[in-house]
């Protein structure tokens, strides 16, 4: 079964072949998708294509970084022509041939003078040597592993966070479901208590209109449907972390859902004991979504 995994991690790995060592580092943070940033070395830019297509087969979401830094093992080196130097000689040369008849210099003479022709380290370059390549893309590969295993120990974590949450809301929406001003005599109560008010304020309502209001108070202070649905979505929310996998949109959904009926119930308490359970409701729902836009 798959694992809940976060989308935060890190991993690094190594290696060498063909006298080339290399280091690949991987990194990845929330994101609303999959978001791939690769900084590979100068010459293999080639691997791009492939580094992304192994990285959409094993995540799903997250902002992901790629570095891969490549150095010749050898420190071999190679000369090259200072351009700039080269054309500062012929400039002198040239001055120098109309004041001073000379045999021009030969082409040797020209080159052993200082700084036309410098040494610097040879720059690793990416070729079509597929040992080289393959044994970077297993790089790749291992990074890829380390990530994951990265994530999904973070998602464990999370598992847990999430699970007390949900126990909260559960505990809370059953607090609700047995408070006493929800109680038939209770409710009653209080219809009575509008109705005198209603009719005291207008003074000869027909019996059929005064039936009607106190319809309508009832279905302003019933919360059974919020108390209902709060339970769904917990129990929901658990069968997802159950499934594991790339379920954070989901789970960030029904987070939404949660608040919603919170809402609800608080602008339909009458009691300040049921208000306050409804605001401890939607603390321990904010809580849960701060941890559910973690989860892949």
């Amino acid at each position: 079964m798959p694992k809940l995994a976060s989308m935060t991690g890190y991993a690094r790995a190594g290696g060498a072949a063909e006298g080339v060592s290399f280091a690949c580092e991987v990194k990845s943070v929330n994101g609303r998708g999959l978001d791939l940033r690769l900084r590979l070395a100068t010459g293999f830019d080639a691997l791009d294509g492939e580094i992304r297509r192994r990285i959409g087969r094993v995540l799903n979401r997250g902002s992901v970084t790629v570095s891969l830094d490549v150095v010749r093992e050898t420190g071999g080196s190679e000369i090259v022509l200072n351009q700039q130097a080269l054309d500062l000689v012929m400039v002198a040369m040239d001055t120098l041939s109309r004041r001073i008849e000379a045999q021009a210099p030969r082409l040797d003479g020209i080159l052993s003078l200082r700084g036309v022709l410098v040494e610097k380290p040879a720059s690793p370059r990416a070729t079509d040597n597929e040992a080289l390549n393959a044994a970077i893309l297993k790089a790749v590969d291992n990074c890829l592993v380390g990530l994951v295993s990265a994530r999904e120990a973070e998602g464990d974590h999370l598992r847990a966070i999430i699970a007390a949450r949900l126990d909260e809301i559960e505990a809370l929406t059953g607090a609700a479901e047995r408070h006493p001003s929800r109680g038939r005599e209770a409710v009653l109560a209080r219809i009575r208590a509008q109705l005198a008010d209603l009719a005291e304020a207008g003074a000869g309502l027909p019996e059929e209109r005064l039936a009607q209001e106190a319809i309508l108070l009832a279905t302003r202070a019933d919360i059974r449907e919020e108390l209902d649905r709060l339970k769904v979505h917990v129990a929901a929310a658990r069968e997802l972390i159950r499934q594991g996998g790339p379920v954070g949109r989901k789970l960030d959904f029904l987070a939404q859902e949660f608040n919603r009926e919170a809402n609800t119930l608080c602008s339909k308490s009458n009691a300040v004991e049921l208000t306050a359970l409804g605001l401890d409701l939607k603390a321990a729902i904010d809580q849960l979504r701060e941890q559910v836009q973690n989860i892949e």
